[in-house]
């Protein structure tokens, strides 16, 4: 497995204009380094406290982005450096996070997730209850946090006519709420499988693992 010169290949097939999210979940900080020996520099971690663990270790010019499923309770460990949170679902979580930014003095950028996935283990906000999330008084409040743009995880399937009709919907949600509410700039959707499909349907931000680092180690 050369890390490296996969970094290369995926990077040659995304427009300069998108962001590669190295998905680096369950690597070792030794196969992380070839990737960021290779110039990368943005990462993704499912899990608060081993994405903790990896900062403690690495380089600081690093950006750690928290891609999975978020627990309040554990904010608190990846506040003082996570550069953004990609599913953030709900007010109560956001208000959290402001909460534990606020500790560190720093304004954490955040995604809101919306649901296109059929999958029940997929979790989300659809578009009316994100449209009532930044329509809030509440929000207007929450100083330490800065909403940045949506993202969504599609289906685990091979039907690419279902992923286009995934990948569009979370495009028109995105550009309706971006005209309403200025500063949603990113749109992060496509992984592994898929993320060609991901950017030609509008994705700024793709999540790559297994084609950079190989399969993933449970």
């Amino acid at each position: 497995m050369n890390i490296a010169a996969n970094i290369q290949t995926v990077k040659a097939t995304i427009p300069k204009e998108v962001t590669l999210v190295a998905v680096s979940k369950t690597k070792s900080v030794a196969e992380i380094m070839q990737a960021y020996d290779a110039d990368q520099r943005v990462f993704g971690e499912n899990k608060i406290q081993e994405m903790a663990a990896k900062w403690e270790e690495m380089p600081k010019d690093i950006q750690w982005h928290m891609i999975g499923h978020v627990q309040r309770n554990k904010v608190k460990y990846m506040a003082p450096f996570v550069s953004l949170i990609h599913a953030v679902d709900s007010f109560r979580l956001l208000n959290e996070i402001n909460k534990q930014a606020l500790k560190h003095n720093r304004v954490i950028d955040c995604l809101l997730q919306i649901k296109i996935a059929e999958e029940e283990s997929k979790f989300g906000m659809n578009e009316a209850e994100a449209t009532a999330l930044l329509s809030s008084g509440e929000i207007k409040v929450l100083e330490n946090v800065k909403i940045t743009g949506l993202m969504g995880m599609a289906t685990f399937t091979d039907n690419v006519d279902q992923l286009k009709e995934e990948f569009s919907y979370l495009r028109n949600v995105h550009e309706k709420l971006n005209m309403q509410y200025p500063g949603l700039q990113i749109l992060s959707m496509g992984m592994s499988g898929d993320y060609a499909l991901a950017i030609e349907h509008g994705s700024s931000m793709v999540r790559v693992g297994s084609a950079i680092f190989g399969a993933r180690n449970y």
